[in-house]
């Protein structure tokens, strides 16, 4: 069981942490625009569950060899970076996306497709599972209960980045009416969205060759 203590020094810390933009921030905000506040609220899902993926890894020992083993960081840097590409040149290229009323024939599929993505994005990010480890560890004190706490802090990591991302995809849902009345607004969008995600990709790629 997390001690009171313990949540009122770790809550704030990784309240200051889920607030950052990332690329789940963009995938979330993409989705919300795109398929409606079912689709944003997956893709949020799919992140908590990339994160709850990171912290049982980081529990196994898996994150140390991220850490410790460059090719092994740089492999899973490679294939996250060419993810958030494929994302964003298929961001770029196609004409239905941001299409709300193509969006709206599709809830269902779109919300699926919407946790997949974000799932991937943040299980292919090795700056996730590396920060992971070095993060939780640092409110667990050392002990036999040491790995159940840093469980319980992942998890509660996980729901705050939840509520957050949530609230970010209604507010995106809520602002797809904007985008319904103009021609052009979706145009810009889709130039933004996929310009960022391959932005995201080069940061990626710069910061996993200088670690």
């Amino acid at each position: 069981m997390l001690a009171v203590s313990t949540l009122l020094a770790f809550v704030p810390a990784a309240l200051a942490v889920v607030l950052a933009p990332g690329p789940d921030t963009m995938v979330v905000l993409a989705r919300g625009l795109d398929g409606g506040r079912r689709a944003g609220i997956a893709a949020a899902c799919g992140t908590a569950t990339g994160v709850l993926l990171h912290t049982l890894a980081a529990v196994a020992g898996l994150s140390v060899l991220l850490r410790t083993s460059a090719l092994a960081y740089r492999l899973v840097t490679y294939v996250g970076a060419a993810y958030l590409v494929y994302l964003g040149v298929q961001t770029l290229r196609d004409d239905e996306e941001f299409d709300v009323s193509a969006a709206a024939v599709s809830g269902d599929a779109s919300a699926t497709r919407a946790y997949r993505q974000a799932l991937a994005v943040n299980v292919s990010n090795p700056k996730v599972a590396v920060f992971v480890l070095a993060f939780l560890p640092q409110f667990v004190p050392a002990g036999t209960a040491a790995p159940g706490e840093m469980l319980l802090l992942g998890v509660v990591y996980a729901a705050l980045g939840l509520a957050y991302l949530a609230l970010l995809a209604v507010f995106a849902s809520q602002a797809r009416r904007v985008v319904a009345r103009s021609e052009r607004l979706p145009r810009v969008l889709r130039a933004v969205s996929g310009s960022v995600l391959v932005g995201f990709a080069a940061l990626l790629v710069i910061d996993g060759s200088h670690g």
